[in-house]
């Protein structure tokens, strides 16, 4: 029974997906072209294969694909360009350099040491959950690789403490770690898909260029004030009594996994420094005009050769292509969306006087960006999807009212990365969403608060470092 309810949920999101596709092909203003109406169809159609997931990511990204291939919305070229793309080759490094990683005690090693340092009472646990993805971020790219890696060391947490199911413990240990995903994307170029996602746009269809090391400089401001402030709300949002608040045997476990894990080996060593060369030649970028995806790759070769690495190939190559094939299909939209005039047409009915009056005031069109990215990515769950269609109609805009597009695409990209309240908004919501401990519920309160943190946060950001530094 269970079964049949679920495959006919599956039919019904397949079916509300065409009818969209049907009614915008033949319902959108002539404005629009053959080639714009039908990739705005076909962008619409994945989008809701994509949310509600009737089929798995990889397969709709593969239709979606097609469907661009078939209709003929642009050049062959144009269509498998995303495929082509240095930031696709960026975020396969970035995940097989995880997956050597993880095969190191390394990010154990650090985590554990943390916990045990700091992880004996309430604050210093929470603390230690968000400094833990931040200091990962430096060295492991994509959020949902960093929160996956967590998992055992949640689930261990829950485990020591007896957090009882729907308690105030449980809920900010899984909470916290969801939020402080989310922020671990923030200042490093690398840490995030949307971020890079936003860099190629940039690139591609304005022109600028974004270093990794530019993109830790406009944004390191953001992420300090983010760690404390959602740190702050959890901490409140979730008060326990002053009996448990103190947890001595998050110590004594933490104590005895170091132990298990014995000294820092010579693999771990490797892994190490390789992991140092290889963010210290992302910083190092303006100097030696490599694009980011080279270091990545020079950091998975060495990683993976034989006496010098710390991996076996066999290990690091097994990736999510799901994943690959997903962004991939979704650079391939953004590219599409503007070669067919599409992002044209829809800025051009967006190009009324009220929207330029807005755009004409940089602190005004920020904050404007910012409410308006929120509310689409409620609208749009995927990151990625909601960075690549929203950006370039927001670059398109900034260009129709002569402003610099450079803030615009960054906050665009940057506002993306913080979906505090849907589960579907961000993959570390998902993915601790699929332990079964937490509910969607529990993230509605702290998640509208945590949003609100988010936009001021950005806001004050932009009226004071981004004015000083002469972005904005």
């Amino acid at each position: 029974m269970k079964d049949q309810h679920h495959n006919i949920k599956k039919a019904v999101s397949v079916l509300v997906a065409i009818t969209v596709f049907i009614l915008l092909f033949f319902c959108l203003p002539d404005a629009f072209s053959f080639p714009a109406r039908t990739v705005t169809s076909i962008i619409c159609f994945g989008v809701i294969l994509w949310a509600l997931e009737p089929i798995p990511i990889g397969l709709t990204a593969l239709i979606i694909l097609l469907l661009m291939l078939l209709f003929h919305v642009a050049e062959t070229e144009v269509i498998f360009s995303g495929f082509a793309s240095p930031a696709i080759y960026l975020i396969i490094a970035g995940m097989m350099l995880a997956k050597a990683v993880n095969e190191t005690p390394l990010i154990k090693r650090i985590t554990y040491k943390i916990l045990k340092k700091w992880g004996h009472h309430q604050k210093g646990l929470l603390s230690s959950l968000f400094i833990i993805p931040q200091i990962q971020a430096f060295f492991i790219p994509a959020t949902a690789v960093r929160t996956t890696m967590m998992l055992p060391i949640l689930s261990m947490i829950i485990k020591v403490l007896d957090a009882k199911p729907n308690s105030n413990l449980r809920k900010m240990i899984l909470i916290g770690s969801a939020f402080a995903g989310n922020i671990s994307g923030t200042a490093v170029m690398t840490a995030a898909i949307g971020n890079i996602l936003t860099v190629e746009l940039l690139s591609r269809y304005a022109g600028i260029k974004i270093t990794y090391f530019q993109w830790f400089f406009y944004t390191f401001p953001l992420w300090l004030f983010l760690i404390p402030s959602i740190w702050y709300l959890i901490l409140k949002m979730y008060p326990l009594s002053r009996e448990e608040r103190s947890f001595p045997a998050i110590q004594k476990e933490m104590d005895e996994k170091i132990k298990e894990l014995g000294k820092m080996n010579k693999t771990e060593i490797r892994c190490f420094l390789i992991l140092l060369f290889t963010v210290g030649l992302w910083m190092t970028e303006p100097l030696h005009h490599l694009h980011p995806s080279i270091p990545a790759l020079v950091g998975v070769v060495i990683m993976t050769l034989p006496g010098i690495g710390c991996a076996k190939w066999e290990k690091v190559v097994n990736i999510n292509y799901n994943t690959v094939l997903l962004l991939s299909v979704t650079l391939s939209m953004g590219y599409t969306l503007i070669d067919s005039g599409a992002v044209e047409t829809i800025g051009s009915f967006l190009s009324v006087d009220w929207v330029y009056s807005f755009m004409q005031s940089p602190l005004v069109a920020v904050i404007c960006v910012i409410l308006f990215t929120q509310f689409f990515h409620k609208l749009i769950s995927n990151v990625s999807t909601a960075v690549v269609t929203l950006i370039p109609i927001v670059l398109t805009l900034a260009s129709n009212a002569k402003v610099d597009p450079m803030v615009l695409g960054l906050t665009t990209g940057l506002t993306s990365l913080y979906g505090f309240i849907l589960v579907v908004e961000t993959m570390p919501n998902l993915i601790i969403h699929s332990t079964g401990m937490i509910e969607q519920k529990d993230y509605l309160k702290p998640g509208f608060y945590a949003s609100i943190i988010s936009i001021l946060a950005t806001i004050v950001v932009a009226m004071t470092w981004w004015k000083w530094i002469g972005l904005l």
